[in-house]
Formats: C-alpha cells, sequence, structure tokens
C-alpha cells in the first residue's frame, strides 16, 4: 500500500517518511486513533515504504520487488497478528486466517472487529489475541530476515490480546531482535495492556479531515460535493461510518430503528413489547450488541448537544435530527450522565460474557426510570 492510496493524513505521513530519512524508526509503536481514521492503512503503507528499495521522497516507488510483494500483503518480511476465534478446526493464530485477512485489507483496509468477525463467520464468538499467537510472533521474530532490511510485525487490535498473551510478549518487545519492528494498531490505547503500552512509542492518528475525506467520497461513490460535505460533517471523519451514511443497505437502519423503539416503549412504559424487543436484541450476537451500544451512546450524546442548542456539532444525519427534535427534551444535565453510565455498564458486561437477556433488561427497565428524570 502506497501513502497516496491513504486518505488524508498529510500531517502524519511526513512525519513517518521524516523517521525512516532520519534513521529514527522506533522498534515497537503504537497508532492510536478513532476507528475509520486509516491507522492500518498508514502502518502497512509506513512499512512498505520503510522495505522499498527505490523510496521516493514523499512515497514508495510502487515497482521494485518489495513493493510488489506488499500490494498483495506477501512480503516474507512482513507479519500480521489480529484477533481470530478459538474452533472452526483451525488453529487460534493469525495465520491460520491469513487468507481472509488478505482479502479483507486488499479490498477495503478500512473495517473495524465487527466487520472483520462478520468476514470469518464469527458468529457469536468474540474476537481475541491468545497465548498461542505470542509463541508464534517468538518463533517468527527469531528468524532472520528475507529480503527487507527489517522484520515487521502489524498487531492490529492489541487491546483485544489477553493477559497470557501480553506476558509472553513482553521481553521481545523490550528488547527485540536487531532490525525488527512492531506496529501495534489500536483504537483507544487506554484499553491496551499497561505492561504493552509502556513499551511502545504511542503515535495518535487523527480522524480524517473533511477535505480529503469529502474529495475520496465523490471520487468512490460519484456524490455531489454538498452531499459529500454532509456526511464528512455527520461521520466526524470516519470513514467507513461516512460510507455506511451513503450506503442505505448497512447496519445504521438496524441500530436507529431498534434505538428510537427502546426509548419509546422505556417512556411509555410499555412492559409487554419491552420483554419482546430485549428477547430480539439478545439474539442478535455479542458484536452486534455492542455496536448497538456505541451507536446509543453517539446518539445520547447528539441529543444532549441538541438540547443544549448545539445542533452543529451533533453530527446527526438527518432521519436521527427528525427524531432528536422531540427526543432531544428527554435527555438533560439530570439523567444524560446516568444514562451514559448505564450503556457504558452494558457494554462492559457483554464484553465479559454476561448474559444478554439479563443485561437488556436491566438497562431497559433503568431506563424507564432515567428517562423520566429529564
Amino acid at each position: 500500500m502506497l501513502f497516496s492510496e491513504v486518505i488524508g493524513q498529510q500531517t502524519v505521513k511526513q512525519q513517518l517518511i521524516q523517521t525512516v530519512k532520519e534513521n529514527r524508526v522506533s522498534h515497537a509503536q503504537l497508532f492510536y486513533g478513532p476507528q475509520g481514521s486509516g491507522k492500518l492503512a498508514l502502518a502497512i503503507a509506513y512499512a512498505q515504504y520503510i522495505s522499498c528499495t527505490g523510496k521516493k521522497t514523499d512515497d514508495s516507488c510502487g515497482n521494485c520487488p518489495s513493493c510488489h510483494k506488499y500490494s498483495r500483503l506477501v512480503h516474507p518480511d512482513l507479519h500480521f497478528v489480529f484477533p481470530v476465534i478459538s474452533g472452526q478446526g483451525k488453529a487460534s493464530v493469525s495465520d491460520s486466517y491469513i487468507d481472509a485477512w488478505r482479502e479483507m485489507v486488499l479490498k477495503n483496509p478500512y473495517f473495524n472487529l465487527n466487520m472483520w468477525l462478520n468476514h470469518i463467520g464469527a458468529e457469536n464468538k468474540q474476537g481475541s489475541i491468545m497465548a498461542d499467537e505470542a509463541r508464534e510472533i517468538i518463533r517468527k521474530l527469531s528468524l532472520k530476515t528475507f529480503e527487507a532490511e527489517y522484520k515487521v510485525m502489524i498487531v492490529w487490535l492489541p487491546e483485544r490480546m489477553n493477559n497470557a498473551a501480553a506476558n509472553k510478549l513482553l521481553k521481545i518487545l523490550e528488547e527485540p531482535p536487531d532490525k525488527t519492528l512492531f506496529i501495534l494498531v489500536a483504537d483507544t490505547h487506554e484499553d491496551v495492556l499497561p505492561t504493552i503500552l509502556s513499551r511502545a512509542q504511542p503515535r495518535k492518528i487523527p480522524a480524517i479531515d473533511s477535505e480529503s475525506l469529502s474529495a475520496w467520497l465523490m471520487k468512490q461513490f460519484g456524490v455531489d460535493q454538498a452531499e459529500a460535505i454532509d456526511v464528512c460533517r455527520m461521520s466526524a471523519g470516519n470513514y467507513f461510518e461516512a460510507c455506511n451514511h451513503i450506503d442505505a443497505s448497512n447496519d445504521f437502519t438496524f441500530n436507529f430503528n431498534n434505538f428510537v423503539a427502546l426509548m419509546r416503549l422505556a417512556y411509555a412504559k410499555n412492559v409487554g413489547d419491552m420483554v419482546k424487543w430485549v428477547s430480539n436484541m439478545a439474539g442478535i450476537g455479542r458484536e452486534k450488541q455492542k455496536e448497538f451500544i456505541e451507536y446509543a451512546l453517539r446518539m445520547l450524546r447528539g441529543n444532549f448537544l441538541m438540547n443544549s442548542k448545539l445542533p452543529d456539532l451533533s453530527f446527526l444525519v438527518q432521519q436521527e435530527v427528525d427524531f432528536s427534535k422531540k427526543f432531544s427534551a428527554f435527555i438533560t444535565n439530570n439523567n444524560v450522565e446516568a444514562i451514559a453510565n448505564e450503556l457504558d455498564k452494558a457494554a462492559y458486561h457483554i464484553e465479559r460474557n454476561g448474559n444478554p437477556k439479563i443485561i437488556f433488561t436491566d438497562l431497559a427497565f433503568t431506563l424507564m426510570v432515567l428517562l423520566r428524570q429529564a
């Protein structure tokens, strides 16, 4: 992947290129920032630039043997680690899913965990980076490089690494073999285990700037400038959120309709229909449940800002705005923090494999009380 194929992020690109020119490539780096900002794409472009034998001033050459192999993600000195699932008759390591990974990244490197797990048919299973993966990393990095100056290990979502895997990696992260580069790509550095975080140089990747994202959307989807600008504003620099706003067949409709139903049923204290809502939500799978709660938190924020007379900061699409014109009156200083805490608590328990019926029942009945406290 070339830097020119990464949307926006001009400042970060120049900083990364400068580290190579000045021979200041840190052995362990953490790229972190919001989803849809292009962190993974940047990590691959950076690795390709380091390995390129015909570097240009501002990008890889794209023509040397190394670049050709990077363009297919098959360079022998490029390794990937990412969350996988157990079972399916495969070892619980990334190499078991590498063909699916290459297919997904080459199609579009802007995706999130839920998209990846759907791609590999995870169903209700949650992806993680397990202890067997750590042993594979140590084994691979103990070998000499095949062609390039650096062995590069890109770890996508290190926050999904369990303690057993992290503990096995501490020494090699602190004292890696010569000419070894770890690039950790995280959504939130706060969720990365402190022992891992302390051994990597952090680099914050911001959301994509509106000018670059709108130009890309016009090129990719053929939308006009006005629509592209509106989508950029509502997606807050998140590429796949922007795509979701344009693509009407995505999960947006599901999340929006369920949020509206939850709030209306809670306010009306409609226990019978709420039980049906909880039953439906409990059966959709944990990753989609977490995605819904994330969406609910975004809607909560947007409605609070609308109530606070700051609609331009709400980043809501028109369909959400139409609903929120009335609903925002029920999200005030008196209850917004408590509702946010309940949603966070639900996400926490889902993440830890709690019973979804109990979790969503508790959330629903608590909302019945909190919405009346506006």
